[in-house]
């Protein structure tokens, strides 16, 4: 049987040893070459979208590059593959341009999900008693309210805008993080490795920082790879109700919601800005379903 301070040593030392063990169980994982594909596919739309879109003025919302007469509402066709909108710009270069705003809000917002909730969740879980409590109840009270709807609120008080939605799904997201790194943070403030930091006088400030938050990176890393895939279609319902991105924005959910009407004839309008955020989406999800099975201590070793 393995001593279990040699466990928890390796644990420690061995993080490039353990990556490398992670990427080959993915590329390994047919589900999950998939989900990095579509993920890839965003992140090059993302970085390169202005010189890959054929009218990367248009796909930027300038109206007034739009040629007048005759443009509006063109079906998919050899010039225009995904039609034209309502003022003729053309449509795959409208949802081309909306991956950077779609992957930078959703990065922006589990970030700083991840900023507050993870160190209050490990503060939480290491210290335990009356400060547990606080934090927890406050947890609670956030968590009592659908994320969305919380998001919904805070939107509507500060005003639409790309940057309010960010903050408010922010707001509405932390509460998770802070859930999972407590649970973790009090199954790892009993090791040994813990054990032995305080028992040479360290802080309890630096054991949280150097000792339980590294050690709680894999949970968030699977939870933050799913949340961001929810938070394109959290940040796209928001432009939908017209509390996000507000015209000419090229977001992905504004461009469903000003094709709603017209999607009896002419489909194209709705379809594609929505197939852009259902694959979004299912990328993410594929990518940290995969994660969480590599990670689960319950699975097939890999």
């Amino acid at each position: 049987m393995i001593n279990p301070v040699t466990r928890d040593a390796t644990m420690l030392l061995a993080p490039e040893r353990r990556a490398r063990r992670v990427l080959a169980a993915l590329l390994r994982d047919p589900i999950a070459l998939v989900g990095m594909a579509l993920t890839l596919l965003l992140l090059t739309l993302a970085v390169f979208g202005p010189w890959i879109a054929p009218y990367p003025l248009q796909g930027a919302g300038h109206t007034n590059v739009v040629p007048g007469g005759g443009t509006a509402l063109l079906p998919p066709s050899g010039e225009h593959w995904f039609g034209t909108d309502r003022l003729g710009r053309d449509l795959l270069s409208r949802v081309i341009m909306g991956a950077r705003p779609a992957l930078t809000v959703s990065l922006m917002v589990v970030i700083l999900a991840v900023l507050v909730g993870a160190p209050l969740g490990a503060i939480a879980g290491y210290r335990g008693g009356w400060l547990d409590e606080v934090l927890m109840r406050l947890t609670d009270l956030f968590l009592a309210f659908p994320p969305l709807l919380l998001a919904m609120a805070i939107v509507a008080a500060l005003g639409p805008g790309l940057d309010h939605a960010a903050l408010a799904l922010a707001i509405s997201w932390w509460p998770w993080y802070a859930r999972i790194t407590r649970a973790a943070a009090i199954s790892l403030r009993e090791r040994y490795f813990v054990d032995a930091a305080r028992s040479i006088g360290v802080p309890d400030w630096r054991v949280v920082v150097r000792h339980i938050l590294p050690n709680t990176l894999t949970p968030l890393l699977v939870q933050a790879t799913v949340d961001i895939g929810t938070v394109v279609l959290a940040a796209g319902s928001l432009a939908f109700i017209g509390l996000g991105a507000v015209p000419p924005a090229p977001d992905w959910g504004l461009m469903v919601s000003e094709g709603r009407t017209f999607v009896l004839d002419q489909w194209w309008y709705a379809a594609f800005p929505g197939m852009a955020i259902f694959l979004s989406v299912l990328g993410f999800n594929l990518v940290g379903d995969s994660l969480r099975d590599i990670f689960d201590p319950r699975g097939v070793a890999r």
